[in-house]
């Protein structure tokens, strides 16, 4: 879209909003397309594109047929937009659900309904039912997006396209391609979960997303009609638990103190192997029993330890491990590609600004404006996250919209020579458009996560604002049902709430922590800045005396927590504004050049990259800031052959030799059972 034709369009929307009969074709040929077409084919084409525009922003174009009286009098069609059909209804939020709406907002901060989020935030803020929040000092909840497939799953289920994907079958343990209509993405025993109707096996499917081998591929010319009233959390609380079973490995002596922490003294392996776990240990490895109820999550956490580790059974364990290991050895050992960056840019993965973005926005700039006399230019550039210069761009175009053939008074009216914003005339665009579906998934999913939450989402206020936003959202808050994500609260909620005081009291804490990298118990004092999730797992983030620096502490990995009796003695300096980043960069941090796939690409956005440029094929490559260097090795096995090191070489080259021998310690196990 041009700008020429953003600025066509904002002319038909404004032509059609204020016409209380209607627009003829003639009418808004000459006075809106100023007679630009070559034929009367040629401006229907284009009427047609334009009004297909206008029903994808929110506005649908009505159509009124007066009859004539004979046949000489044939009827007149008209066009108008209704102005209460289209609009978000008025909704009024206390101070306490405002502060639960932007925690449930803030929730998606890296995901794929992030932006999404903070629309329907401004839509809010544009109506004038939002007001800002005082949120919860240093507790900052997150959803872990699921790399690249879940962004192209939830398109696909919210536009009803099929989708074609390669996966691990859990029944066989083959790789098969499968074509599936999804119906709705979830969240369930720590795991996310396509549901959706399998063409080839005519029936209702779960996949989990950890077990896709390829990118989803979306069949754009392809559309389908899901369950009425589909629910994917209550399709997915039917889902039963899997059974505990024990995983035989043996583990370098003295090492992996943490899955050690979680060894079974008893119990057995799975019959299918049970035979072959009382075979000779190798020198230097202990022999330990692991409980576990899914094989994948388990061998995701396996492979990361490496030489360290190998699975004795169950074969599929074994299997799923060593796949992991061997996909990242195979990624690791091919071709480097040429490494050129273009000129410093964001920390995210830019993305190409268009025309249709342009419109939306101004859409929701004249509302917001409305009900934000006055504000400075700069914060308002701010709030909508673009330079000044876009924002001074998108007013100069409003500024020469208006009525057909209008005079001055009929135009939008905006004023900002003082660098203060003001807008006087508003044609009928001072309130938001309803919210979109993703606008609304956002919102209601992020409500429900909070479900739980310890002092943050108890009492009337989570029900009520879910309550308002479903009344405002209308047809599309059902379809938000469609989504559902995870819970958010803590497993150990009493070390949460022990932060949180010391937080609000700034108050120094004396913990014991299991470091996985270093493989030890230490004891810190640390000055607690703020807390922060991802999923259900959480963090803290705080300055520690030992380090003498930031470091981040996972809540799980903590022994011991308690208040020192000393104040702390660093102020906590978190990045400002919404979102806030869940990673501070410190002056000694490794500098790392990472080769993504296109199922890996997330990992860009998740760890902030400072510079990212697309390879030829669809890979990424990535420039992340990382707190340390060591368990680097562990995180490329961990995602098995969707990310490798390509800088700096001595990090590459250690990270291959570390993959090589930990595939070796699988070889070497295999030819043991095989004797």
């Amino acid at each position: 879209m041009s700008a020429s034709r953003t600025e066509r369009l904002l002319n038909l929307l404004i032509a059609l909003l204020n016409t209380t009969y209607g627009l003829r074709r003639s009418e808004l040929r000459q006075k809106v397309y100023h007679d630009t077409t070559s034929s009367e084919a040629a401006f229907g084409r284009m009427f047609e594109r334009d009004k297909g525009e206008l029903r994808a922003f929110g506005f649908e174009v009505e159509t009124v047929t007066d009859k004539g009286w004979g046949s000489d009098d044939p009827a007149t069609t008209r066009y108008r937009i209704g102005k209460e059909s289209n609009r978000l209804p008025d909704v009024s939020l206390t101070p306490a659900e405002c502060t639960v709406l932007i925690l449930a907002a803030q929730l998606w901060e890296q995901a794929a309904l992030g932006s999404a989020a903070r629309n329907a935030v401004r839509k809010l803020q544009a109506a004038g039912g939002l007001v800002d929040p005082e949120l919860p000092p240093g507790v900052q909840p997150r959803i872990r997006p699921a790399g690249q497939a879940f962004e192209d799953l939830v398109a696909a289920v919210h536009s009803q396209h099929p989708v074609t994907f390669s996966y691990l079958a859990g029944s066989t343990g083959q790789e098969e391609e499968r074509t599936v209509e999804p119906w709705g993405l979830g969240s369930r025993f720590g795991q996310w979960y396509l549901v959706g109707y399998d063409r080839a096996r005519a029936d209702k499917r779960f996949f989990r997303l950890s077990r896709f081998t390829s990118a989803v591929a979306v069949l754009e010319h392809e559309t389908f009609t899901a369950p009425s009233s589909f629910n994917v959390r209550e399709q997915l609380a039917a889902l039963p638990e899997l059974p505990v079973r024990y995983a035989v490995v043996d583990v370098a002596a003295g090492a992996l103190l943490g899955l050690r922490k979680h060894a079974h003294s008893g119990g057995g392996a799975d019959s299918a192997r049970a035979d072959g776990t009382d075979g000779p240990v190798p020198a230097g490895f202990d022999r330990i029993r692991v409980p576990y109820r899914d094989a994948e999550t388990l061998a995701e956490e396996l492979a990361s330890y490496g030489p360290k580790a190998a699975v004795v059974a169950p074969d599929a364990l074994h299997t799923a491990v060593r796949r992991r290991l061997a996909a990242a050895a195979a990624f690791a050992a091919a071709p480097v590609p040429p490494i050129d960056f273009p000129r410093p840019g964001p920390a995210k993965r830019p993305r190409k600004r268009t025309s249709e973005d342009q419109l939306k926005r101004m859409l929701q700039l004249v509302p917001f404006l409305v009900h934000n006399q006055g504000l400075h230019i700069s914060e308002v550039a701010e709030r909508f996250g673009i330079t000044r210069k876009e924002l001074e761009d998108d007013l100069r175009i409003l500024i020469c919209s208006g009525l057909p053939e209008g005079y001055p008074d009929d135009l939008l009216d905006i004023r900002w020579d003082d660098d203060h914003v003001f807008i006087i005339q508003d044609l009928d665009l001072n309130r938001p458009v309803r919210f979109t579906v993703d606008e609304a998934c956002a919102l209601l999913t992020g409500l429900e996560a909070l479900n739980g939450l310890p002092g943050l989402a108890e009492g009337g206020d989570l029900e009520s604002v879910t309550l308002k936003l479903m009344a405002a959202a209308g047809e599309e808050g059902l379809k938000a049902a469609a989504v559902a994500g995870p819970d958010v609260a803590p497993e150990d909620s009493a070390i949460l709430e022990t932060a949180r005081d010391a937080i609000r009291s700034g108050a120094q804490l004396r913990l014991s922590y299991l470091a996985p990298q270093r493989d030890a118990v230490s004891e810190r004092d640390v000055d607690p800045h703020r807390l922060y999730s991802l999923d259900s797992t959480w963090y803290l983030e705080a300055f520690c005396h030992s380090a003498q620096g930031l470091r981040n502490f996972r809540l799980d990995r903590i022994q011991s927590l308690q208040p020192n009796g000393r104040p702390v003695s660093s102020a906590a300096d978190p990045a400002g504004g919404f979102p806030v980043k869940l990673f501070t960069p410190n002056d000694d941090d490794a500098v790392v050049v990472l080769e993504l796939t296109r199922q890996g690409a997330g990992l860009a956005d998740d760890y902030y990259a400072e510079r990212t440029a697309e390879l030829p094929g669809g890979n990424v490559l990535a420039e992340i800031r990382f707190g340390s260097a060591d368990w680097l090795p562990m995180f490329v096995a961990q995602h098995g052959g969707a990310v490798r090191i390509l800088e700096p070489a001595d990090l590459a080259a250690a990270t291959r030799d570390w993959l090589d021998a930990a595939l070796a310690l699988y070889e070497d196990s295999t030819a043991r059972q095989l004797d």
